[in-house]
């Protein structure tokens, strides 16, 4: 076992776009004795990687990520590249998917941690890292592995179920997405309501859902994109 670094000089690198909860994980950890760098992630510049550069050029042992990053999105993103550099990466977050949880440890995320946990945890965490002790149990990464396996399988059955729909039918589904009625979509279509109300309930049927509320609501879990249509 590596013998642990003084906390002097260990680098803790803070991406939390909630100033208030990042200023308090920055002052325990500097009264610990850290030597701690926070990202102004609510100011910094909103560019692909602008993020990540930063964190690299600070040459932190351990980075404290959040799933959600304001401008920057979702925090997975920076997971895997920050561990190829060999950042230590504790994910500190606020969602409560722990299908989310298992993508960042499938991502090469050392912990994940809610926000709602007291912050001796994440002190905690960091002092083990520090020491080189194991910060996550088998069974734990595991539990979150299968939640993040069974979400995947999931979306990509909806997915499926998406790509059953003729191009007509998907142009609905597209007005439907934008708030439009049976009577809207008819006018914009040129055809008759009772026209759009068969292709409405074919694309129920082909998503097995009961309402247009719920096909929608499909249509943006999987973060499906409808085809260019009229304004």
């Amino acid at each position: 076992m590596s013998q642990p670094t003084a906390r002097s000089d260990l680098r803790i690198v803070i991406l939390e776009d909630h100033v208030l909860f990042a200023e308090s994980l920055e002052l325990a950890l500097t009264i610990e004795g850290y030597d701690v760098r926070r990202a102004e992630v609510p100011t910094l510049e909103h560019r692909p990687g602008a993020l990540l550069s930063w964190t690299v050029r600070q040459r932190p042992r351990v980075a404290l990520l959040d799933l959600d990053l304001g401008g920057f999105g979702a925090g997975e993103r920076l997971v895997a590249p920050l561990a190829r550099e060999g950042i230590n990466v504790v994910v500190v977050t606020g969602s409560v998917d722990r299908a989310r949880w298992g993508e960042a440890v499938r991502l090469g995320a050392r912990k994940v941690l809610a926000k709602s946990r007291p912050l001796n945890d994440i002190l905690g965490t960091v002092r083990r890292i520090n020491q080189g002790l194991q910060v996550m149990a088998p069974d734990e990464r595991e539990q979150l592995l299968d939640a993040w396996a069974t979400e995947r399988s999931h979306l990509v059955d909806l997915r499926r179920k998406l790509d059953l729909l003729t191009g007509r039918e998907r142009e609905v589904l597209a007005h439907l997405m934008k708030g439009r009625t049976v009577r809207e979509i008819a006018t914009l279509g040129v055809v008759s309501e009772a026209t759009v109300r068969t292709q409405v309930k074919a694309i129920l049927a082909k998503l097995d859902v009961t309402s247009q509320i719920a096909a929608v609501g499909l249509a943006h879990q999987v973060g499906w994109r409808p085809p260019v249509i009229a304004a």
